[in-house]
């Protein structure tokens, strides 16, 4: 079996939205389906269509995540000896070279990845890019309006940050 790595945070964040599927929605979506059932004739009825499609979708959801949850390999980035290189979970502060822009980053697992709140996939192409470099480091990162040069500025063995 596979494993999938994942934060401390992730790993809750995923059990929390099993816990809420299994407990809250399904049964909703359970009640939903016997009102329905209720009116009268289904073969027409598009509250009984709707439940059932919702149905659908939650009991996918709940099985990838029993899957994921299965495979995940919890990786605490606090309790790794900070060597000053990018590993999974550490934060990487990036400056663009040309320009002097800066952002910072989170290496993190495809389930929880978040590119709009700094959580990047140690996967995708910047994550892939920054495993294994040191602060100095240039990287140039594949992106679809061609190469991006940053240089890592910082690395950081923490938590999430506040807003994350």
């Amino acid at each position: 079996m596979s494993r999938h790595p994942v934060t401390p945070e992730g790993y809750r964040k995923l059990l929390a939205e099993l816990r809420k599927l299994k407990e809250v929605v399904r049964p909703q979506i359970v009640r939903d389906i016997e009102e329905a059932r209720a009116q009268g004739d289904i073969s027409e009825n598009s509250e009984y269509e709707d439940a059932k499609e919702r149905q659908s979708h939650c009991e996918g959801r709940i099985a990838w995540l029993d899957g994921v949850i299965a495979a995940a390999e919890i990786i605490d980035v606090t309790r790794l000896p900070d060597t000053g290189r990018v590993v999974f979970g550490t934060t990487v502060t990036l400056e663009d070279p040309a320009t002097g822009d800066g952002r910072s980053l989170r290496i993190v697992g495809e389930s929880e990845s978040d590119v709009d709140r700094g959580l990047v996939s140690y996967l995708s192409p910047i994550g892939k890019a920054l495993i294994g470099r040191s602060i100095g480091d240039e990287v140039v990162v594949p992106t679809p309006a061609g190469p991006k040069k940053w240089e890592v500025t910082d690395v950081r063995y923490e938590g999430p940050s506040a807003d994350a």
